[in-house]
Parts: C-alpha cells; structure tokens; sequence
C-alpha cells in the first residue's frame, strides 16, 4: 500500500466514524467530517497533507498523488 491509498483510507475511515458517533451520540460529531472533507480539499491544492507525511516517517512507499 502506497502514501495515496493510506489517506484515501484513513479519511474513509474517518468519515465512517463521523458518521457512526454522529447516529450514536450528538450531531456535534459531523464537524470532523467537516474537517476532514477540508484536509482532503486542500491537499489538493497545496499537495500537503499530515496524515501523509506521518505516513512517510512510517516508511509508507510513496504514490502518484502525495510523495
């Protein structure tokens, strides 16, 4: 598994959970979805993004997308 498909995944799994907390427990729950959906729209303007560059100190091989 590359850098990409560890954020692709990670913020999947992230908005699942929002998603989940959100049913569960309070509405409050969908402002990390929120964030999450920022994190992703602005990765794709600046290519920074932190979930890949913890995944690159964790020796993740590089993607197309996010080296």
């Amino acid at each position: 598994m590359n850098i990409d498909k560890s954020v692709f995944a990670l913020a999947g799994f992230m908005v699942l959970l929002s998603v989940a907390l959100t049913l569960a427990f309070s509405q409050w729950w969908l402002l990390l979805t929120g964030f999450v959906g920022l994190n992703l729209f602005q990765t794709g303007f600046t290519g920074l993004c932190p979930a890949a560059m913890i995944f690159k100190r964790l020796g993740v091989k590089p993607g197309c997308a996010i080296n």
